[in-house]
């Protein structure tokens, strides 16, 4: 674990930018990894969906840590785990939540404001800082910030808002600052241009590209919910097809192989 944190670290200080599709159990995991991802990130709404529970920290911690022990279980590059607003508003319950999380392999977290305070959010850092340092491991603390997603204050007020946010829980421990929603080139760069340390930010429509992005100063492009949503829908079809007809040829196109998958998993 002390080598992949480290090597985590290293992802979002190198040249190129650190493109993280986002897993949301050990399967999509294996397979991301497998496509040639450097790291894994969980997305919090994919790994809730999956084990029966609306987005929005009211997922049960130990089932994330569970979720995590059985992702490290079969990859061999970093995992971080979105690990949402620590599922407590009491920042003291952040090390009692998130111990067993980064026990289970995880040297990566999302920890986000939402709708809670700045204030609040900085002490919940501050004590998953003190629950990764009991473990031992150099746990990367990704930031976010929700201030474009719910579209706080006025327009015109974002960028010294999140700039505002970033430096305060750079002062509480965090390595990383997450924006999403944050999409348009200039505010893109007059944030990474205040900000001491890696901006991340989420596909959407509309976002520049990869290689803007890297200009811009960009560390880190996470895909967020699309992965799952996109796979859902089909599963969505491919059900109401089959139900409907029972015709079995829709089942096998664009299928992976049994091999493959079989492969994968292959102890």
């Amino acid at each position: 674990m002390p080598n992949l944190a480290e090597t985590f670290r290293a992802l979002h200080h190198q040249e190129k930018i650190l493109i993280l599709p986002n897993a949301w159990d050990a399967g999509s995991a294996k397979i991301i990894e497998d496509a040639g991802a450097q790291a894994i990130a969980t997305t919090s709404a994919g790994v809730s969906w999956a084990l029966g529970y609306p987005d929005g920290d009211a997922l049960p911690a130990k089932m994330l840590a569970v979720l995590t022990a059985s992702i490290t279980d079969v990859i061999r590059i970093p995992l971080s785990v979105d690990f949402e607003g620590a599922y407590t508003n009491d920042p003291a319950q952040v090390i009692e939540n998130l111990t067993p999380i980064i026990e289970a392999g995880a040297v990566g977290i999302n920890l986000e404001d939402g709708e809670g305070t700045p204030e609040l959010l900085a002490k919940k850092i501050e004590h998953a800082r003190k629950a990764a340092q009991r473990v031992g491991v150099n746990l990367f603390i990704n930031a976010r910030t929700d201030v474009y997603l719910q579209e706080i204050g006025s327009p015109e007020s974002r960028v010294g808002e999140t700039v505002a946010r970033a430096a305060r829980y750079r002062a509480a421990g965090a390595d990383g600052i997450f924006v999403p929603g944050l999409g348009e080139p200039a505010t893109i760069e007059a944030i990474v241009a205040e900000v001491k340390m890696p901006v991340n930010v989420m596909a959407s429509p509309g976002l520049p590209s990869t290689k803007e992005l890297q200009k811009l100063g960009v560390h880190r492009l996470s895909s967020g919910t699309a992965i799952p949503q996109v796979i859902w829908n089909q599963v969505a079809a491919l059900a109401t097809g089959f139900l409907a007809t029972g015709d079995s040829r829709p089942l096998s196109e664009n299928a992976m192989s049994y091999s493959k998958l079989q492969g994968l998993f292959a102890k």
